[in-house]
């Protein structure tokens, strides 16, 4: 494996220098880079067939209605939904976890029970806070192993008759551990409660199957995953769609509209109000395109390779933590790590310094950094266009930077 994998070509702006040092992106985490296959498709279509979607019977606006809808199939069958009426087109995970909250959470009053962990990014964690506030109903934590996994032990004991809500993230954007959602979902059912699952980190390098998964609502984002920023997906059982009530009203969401009353659409139609992003869920549509030429199974090769590579030669770096677990057969590709007596800003401004792009900071999971003891990490996260080449430079940035710190040279 080298720089000229087979894919990296796909990626124009990972062609360039940083700093004077060729550029290695690992904050894919945050967001991922666009491959010119799906750029150049969003382009054609803004150029050859966009109007609104849903309103016209011209043509330009059929042919943009059907390449949206066909979108939506597409997303469909690569999440393996009974129905495309599953499908909500939403701005992205955060959105979709709070329109949950905010209609199926009508079903919470006071005195019930809403389970997360403390791994949770605040989009998993702060519309189930918010809502247990609001119907007093009691939010609950599941606690973490001393590697940073959940503990299901614990899992077991916080999910009660009690419960209505568990809501958990398939894979964590800081500890790089993947969550057993299929067992939480049997152990949440058995409980009577829904079980949500926050797919933004797995999606992208991940096979997922909501219907093995046997979740309730799965919700992701597609900027992570190669498509444009601003759209994302809310899948949902059709039985729980079907029961729940718009949060948003307007356009399109409307079956008949009276003066003192109105109907709503059928599914999907009923949550996506007002013009939606045609144009990024178009790009959503061919993202999967991409990814299924790919392969999920590709994908989870190329990363596991550069973990199994890399995270030993980071945790063998002195002074350096690495959070999360040991083993490489346990992490995904999000590794978080601390430099002894340097500030992770600091130490990510030296990285970039070298040409590596990584985050810094809390990574919007600050009762995680609490539980941890910690203020902030750095973070590096890998994707299928990064090489065993990019994990090096990983490793000899870090050296370099703490090398700098240490003696004021590089």
């Amino acid at each position: 494996m080298d720089n000229n994998n087979v894919w990296r070509k796909d990626f124009p702006i990972l062609d360039q220098k940083v700093n004077d040092e060729d550029l290695v992106y690992l904050d894919n985490a945050a967001t991922t880079q666009k491959p010119k296959q799906v750029m150049s498709k969003v382009t054609d279509f803004y150029f050859s067939d966009y109007a609104n979607v849903h309103r016209g019977v011209h043509t330009l606006a059929e042919r943009s209605t059907e390449q949206f809808e066909a979108a939506r199939e597409k997303v469909k069958n690569f999440i393996h939904a009974k129905s495309s009426k599953e499908v909500i087109f939403t701005k992205g995970a955060t959105n979709s976890l709070n329109l949950v909250a905010q209609s199926y959470g009508e079903n919470v009053h006071e005195g019930d029970e809403i389970v997360i962990s403390y791994m949770e990014h605040h989009s998993n964690l702060i519309p189930w806070q918010q809502l247990a506030l609001k119907k007093k109903a009691t939010l609950k934590y599941i606690e973490l192993t001393d590697d940073g996994q959940l503990d299901m032990e614990d899992a077991e004991r916080k999910i009660t008759d009690k419960t209505k809500i568990v809501s958990i993230a398939q894979a964590s954007n800081v500890l790089g551990v993947i969550n057993p959602v299929k067992k939480l979902a049997a152990i949440a059912h058995s409980h009577n409660a829904v079980m949500v699952v926050d797919g933004a980190q797995s999606i992208p390098n991940m096979p997922v199957d909501v219907t093995d998964l046997n979740c309730d609502f799965f919700a992701f984002s597609g900027h992570k995953m190669m498509a444009e920023t601003g759209i994302g997906v809310l899948y949902g059982k059709q039985e729980l769609l079907e029961q729940m009530s718009p949060v948003e009203f307007g356009g399109e969401m409307i079956e008949f509209v009276k003066k003192f009353d109105s109907s709503w659409n059928e599914l999907p139609w009923k949550f996506e109000a007002g013009t939606p992003n045609i144009a990024g869920a178009i790009s959503l549509g061919y993202a999967v395109d991409y990814l299924q030429s790919v392969g999920l199974d590709n994908i989870q090769k190329n990363t596991q390779e550069i973990v199994d590579y890399v995270l030993p030669k980071l945790i063998a770096i002195d002074d350096l933590e690495v959070y999360g677990p040991k083993d490489p057969a346990n992490h995904t590709g999000v590794i978080s790590f601390n430099l002894k007596g340097l500030h992770p800003h600091d130490l990510a401004t030296g990285l970039d310094m070298e040409g590596v792009a990584v985050r810094a900071g809390h990574h919007c999971a600050q009762p995680l950094m609490e539980y941890l003891g910690l203020s902030a990490t750095a973070r590096a996260s890998f994707y299928l266009y990064n090489t065993i080449d990019d994990a090096d430079r990983l490793v000899e940035a870090i050296k370099a930077t703490k090398e700098f710190f240490k003696n004021g040279t590089v």
